[in-house]
């Protein structure tokens, strides 16, 4: 009896301090902030596509299932693999050019064609969201973030493995809002920090 007291006892101790200690500093999901600056490039882009940055039907996260893990790696992978990384003055003669890149494009680009290609597979644009980030060198870039039920998942051109959103080595600054394809919302819990263009 005196050494089960010594388990309870234990026990009680463990259970206390465990419920004291900090939770996780990274979730599943970006926790999303107001309303911000659209990227020029972006802006130029939705003058030349607006039927593809109006408001969006808000059906909720994806499910990343086997079957969307399966169509979002081998998209990721094919993207990654068929267009050259070229940045926007070779292939456009002119900065912050964003558009679907046919043979060669940078990032944003990459990005661009991942979310087409998904949205004609049936994934809701509200799921697929242009999203700008920071380099630990300091360089800004852009990725796709795909909004799933089990947290934000990223398509980046310099990695073929897609990654939860905090297992990515970036500061994330905003991305596209799930409600409008056209607007951009802060990233509270990325680390923002001011960055002038993505390449």
């Amino acid at each position: 009896m005196r050494i089960k007291g010594v388990f309870v006892a234990f026990a009680a101790i463990v259970a206390m301090s465990s419920s004291a200690m900090p939770a996780p500093q990274n979730t599943a999901s970006m926790t999303i902030g107001g309303v911000t600056s659209q990227p020029i490039g972006h802006y130029e882009f939705c003058e030349r596509h607006t039927d593809e940055c109006g408001p969006t039907r808000n059906a909720g996260p994806v499910d990343m299932n086997a079957a969307t893990w399966s169509l979002v790696t081998q998209i990721n992978l094919r993207v990654n693999k068929t267009i050259t990384p070229a940045t926007d003055m070779e292939v456009y003669g002119q900065e912050e050019y964003w558009e679907y890149p046919k043979t060669a494009g940078d990032c944003e680009d990459f990005a661009l064609l991942k979310r087409k290609l998904l949205m004609q597979k049936g994934v809701s644009a509200a799921n697929l969201l242009m999203t700008v980030v920071r380099k630990p060198d300091g360089e800004g870039h852009a990725v796709l973030t795909l909004r799933t039920q089990q947290g934000d998942y990223i398509l980046d051109n310099l990695d073929d493995e897609v990654k939860v959103w905090y297992k990515t080595p970036y500061s994330y600054l905003k991305r596209q809002a799930s409600y409008n394809a056209g607007r951009w919302v802060t990233i509270e819990n990325g680390n923002d920090v001011l960055v002038g263009a993505v390449k």
